[in-house]
């Protein structure tokens, strides 16, 4: 007994470490994702393959200021050799305070590779909360569920 009462007083005051501080303001950043067209997965077979299943990714770009707005000024999708294969912004985009912006990736486009990725850029008028940048990869084709998510990092602009 007196093991287990240690045990939940370790877990109790090691989960106060894992909250998180809270990130400064920010007038504007750009952001790496990572995003997988698909997953491989498995053993390779007898002729060299590798099974791949195909995943869709929604992207979720989320105003995390409860005060003011950020706008989105691109959303470029790389494939995994770098190379761009699209900006999904043809014009800036407002995210009012608490909203959320989002983009999709068809299952059916494998164009980005596993190592395809958006490099978003936002900025703001007044210094304002970063906003929580993540995609939602999912496939639920065949019985099966693959769901996996994938979190933004600030990077130095391109």
């Amino acid at each position: 007994m007196k093991r287990i009462v240690l045990i939940a007083a370790w877990l109790l005051a090691s989960s106060s470490l894992l909250a998180q501080e809270a990130r400064p303001l920010s007038r504007g950043q750009t952001l790496y994702l990572p995003i997988y067209s698909h997953m491989l997965y498995g053993n390779v077979s007898s002729k060299g393959g590798v099974p791949r299943v195909l995943l869709s990714a929604m992207v979720s770009v989320r105003n995390t200021d409860a005060r003011r707005p950020i706008r989105l000024l691109s959303a470029r999708y790389h494939d995994t050799g770098g190379k761009l294969l699209r900006d999904y912004l043809t014009v800036p985009v407002t995210i009012p305070p608490m909203g959320t912006y989002e983009l999709f990736v068809e299952l059916h486009d494998e164009s980005g590779g596993s190592g395809a990725n958006f490099m978003i850029a936002w900025d703001a008028p007044l210094a304002a909360n970063p906003p929580m940048v993540e995609a939602l990869h999912a496939n639920l084709d065949s019985g099966k569920a693959v769901i996996l998510t994938t979190n933004a990092v600030p990077v130095v602009p391109e």
